[in-house]
């Protein structure tokens, strides 16, 4: 019976501290970049494009271009960042493929609600990121290098 009721207090601990565990700031997950493996610029490189596209499609919504262009620039950069870490690597390469392709559509689907002079840095930054993807894929799927 103890053994239970020690097995569900740690349960418990466990669920409680992983509820509580605060999201990175933007700017720490930047700094976090820098020195990580390469594996985990990957990973940081598209949870910052993420974040960024999303910080971008609600600018966008509330009327501020010029701040939204500037997300959308990050948007690219680290996708670019991600996907170059993914190719050198040969890691994770499906789950960049994947995720800068859907980032891409989210970016044509922004481009079609904005105004027309805001559209033309959208759909270069689209342009982009299919780039990126098209990279991802002839790695994946390119000639093998023996």
């Amino acid at each position: 019976m103890r053994t239970w009721a020690l097995l569900i207090t740690t349960i418990l601990i466990t669920a409680l501290l992983t509820l509580g565990k605060k999201e990175d700031s933007l700017e720490e997950l930047k700094a976090r970049l820098t020195n990580a493996s390469a594996d985990q610029q990957i990973s940081l490189g598209l949870e910052i494009a993420q974040r960024q596209l999303t910080s971008a499609d609600k600018l966008y919504s509330d009327g501020n271009a010029e701040q939204a262009r500037s997300a959308v620039s990050d948007v690219v950069q680290y996708s670019e960042k991600a996907g170059e870490a993914a190719t050198q690597s040969g890691k994770k390469l499906k789950q960049a493929e994947i995720s800068v392709r859907k980032m891409a559509h989210k970016l044509l689907e922004i481009k079609r609600s904005v105004n027309f002079e805001d559209q033309q840095p959208l759909q270069d930054a689209a342009d982009r990121l299919e780039h990126v993807r098209s990279e991802l894929l002839s790695r994946m799927f390119g000639p093998s290098k023996k």
